[in-house]
């Protein structure tokens, strides 16, 4: 479908940005040359009549991706995380675009309930309500359970919502063939990728099980965690464009005044809703990496209960070990061992200067360091770290990228209820912890009996595959002729080989 017929649509999106003063904006985060800005301008400005007329209280990008429609402003919304893309200034305007859209009429929605779920709405729900939340892909209603009066949240895509996703998703990957053909610069931000990840993050909020499951790993992940709460999704009554969970009564985390009036310690919120966010990224690694104001409320016993799961970051275990040293070599101020630890991780490139690397840290943390301990910021210092690193040859990596936007996002929630937090106060003891888990004797021991599990299920198995190992070595051996010391190497390889697999075996028992 990604032929010329895409054309006319994205001549109308030009139109749009050329109406909303926004054409060469977006054309300079995405670094176009010269003959991309040409074609562009030639096909827009001569159609800038029928561009859509945004909202003009919205800077000029963002008001033309909300006249645009849903799918534009989702893209928009993905957009403000990925600032290696469009840079720190474009992605901080799109921050604050808003989805809140006119709604589909309930009838509607209590028609989709019925035909997903297979009830009659009224035998389940004694309350419907109309929309409470209108979004770009769904909208939520409050309803109750009429066999327990149990209050819920029902979200609902909308109709059609697919199929109009389909099409603009079509006229974006036609844009990005477009901009790397008529600029080969723009290649180094990888157009066509950051659609990819985009046509990814859709499809997991156009099928509401796969939020979902998201919302019941999030939860169990955080049963323990003092202060915390995720509200418990109702699987008999969701489905792929329907999902039920808990209702969530509180303040919005925003509103002070309110939060105030509540009673509750707004140095204790801010101080939680840091810790809890690194100790979701650095004990799970599975964190809300949507976690702004709007999607989080205090409860009446002062717990932070966190709603809407669309969007959800995940870290490997390797990775965080490498984001918790980083982290506690900054706080340390130990550049050296930042620097060691990206050559260890293999993030930059063997070829570099590890001094000269560890030095262009130090210009990182210093001026950071300097500061007043309320300006101190992480997300700034992740931030500056990246620049750092992609001058050194470091790839980009899609997930640190989220996880330092989403740390942004949760220290602006931090600072808007104590703005003389200090972060690396905060911050510390949660990193430290995870260091001494993760790193330590316990982590070695632990690491060892993980494999010793990988390998004691693979035991059948394990004489085939060091068969096959010797019969490829002698195949080799005898393609190229090997010295003395090289079979005595190989030798002394599968010796110990042996040894360890012996040592496995001696812990499993």
């Amino acid at each position: 479908m990604r032929g010329p017929h895409n054309i006319w649509r994205l001549i109308r999106t030009g139109a749009t940005l050329e109406r909303a003063g926004a054409m060469n904006i977006v054309l300079d985060a995405f670094e176009a040359g010269p003959l991309l800005r040409l074609t562009a301008r030639t096909l827009a400005w001569p159609f800038k009549w029928l561009g859509y007329k945004g909202d003009t209280s919205l800077p000029p990008a963002s008001s033309a991706l909300t006249a645009l429609g849903p799918a534009y402003i989702k893209f928009g919304q993905i957009l403000s995380t990925r600032p290696d893309v469009v840079g720190p200034v474009m992605a901080n305007e799109l921050r604050i675009l808003q989805d809140n859209l006119p709604p589909f009429p309930i009838e509607v929605a209590r028609a989709e309930v019925a035909r997903e779920l297979g009830i009659d709405v009224d035998d389940v729900f004694s309350e419907f309500s109309e929309p409470v939340a209108a979004a770009s892909i769904a909208q939520v209603h409050k309803a109750v359970l009429r066999e327990n009066g149990r209050e819920v949240a029902v979200k609902v895509l909308r109709p059609g919502v697919e199929k109009a996703f389909r099409k603009d998703i079509d006229a974006f990957y036609f844009a990005a063939n477009a901009i790397e053909f008529l600029s080969p610069a723009s290649r180094r931000l990888r157009p066509l990728d950051v659609i990819e990840h985009f046509e990814g993050v859709v499809n997991g909020e156009l099928d509401l099980r796969l939020e979902s499951a998201g919302a019941s790993e999030f939860a169990a992940n955080t049963a323990n965690d003092e202060g915390f709460r995720v509200p418990q999704v109702l699987w008999h009554l969701s489905s792929r464009r329907v999902m039920t969970l808990d209702w969530v009564d509180g303040v919005n985390s925003g509103d002070n005044d309110a939060i105030d009036a509540a009673g509750h310690d707004r140095k204790v919120l801010g101080a939680r809703v840091l810790q809890l966010f690194l100790s979701h990224a650095l004990r799970d690694g599975f964190f809300h990496a949507d976690m702004h104001q709007g999607n989080l409320k205090i409860g009446k016993d002062g717990e932070i209960v966190a709603y809407d799961f669309g969007i959800m970051g995940h870290i490997d275990a390797y990775t965080r070990r490498v984001y918790a040293e980083i982290l506690f070599g900054f706080i340390r101020r130990d550049y050296r061992r930042v620097a060691e630890v990206h050559f260890e991780a293999g993030y930059v490139p063997r070829d570099q200067d590890i001094d000269e690397f560890a030095r262009a840290l130090r210009a990182v943390g210093e001026p950071i360091f300097g500061m007043d301990a309320s300006r101190i910021s992480m997300g700034r210092l992740l931030a500056y770290l990246f620049e750092v690193t992609e001058r050194f040859g470091m790839q980009t990596r899609t997930e640190l990228i989220l996880l330092q936007r989403t740390m942004v996002v949760v220290e602006g929630v931090a600072r808007s209820m104590d703005p003389h937090i200090n972060i690396w106060e905060v911050a510390r003891p949660i990193v430290e912890d995870y260091i001494k888990q993760s790193i330590g004797p316990r982590a070695v021991a632990k690491d060892l009996l993980d494999t010793a599990k990988v390998l004691s299920r693979f035991g059948p198995r394990l004489p085939q595959i060091a068969e096959a190992a010797l019969i490829r070595e002698i195949n080799q051996s005898q393609q190229i002729e090997k010295s003395p010391k090289s079979r005595w190497y190989l030798w002394l390889g599968l010796g110990g080989v042996i040894g360890a697999l012996g040592t496995f075996a001696g812990l499993m028992l």
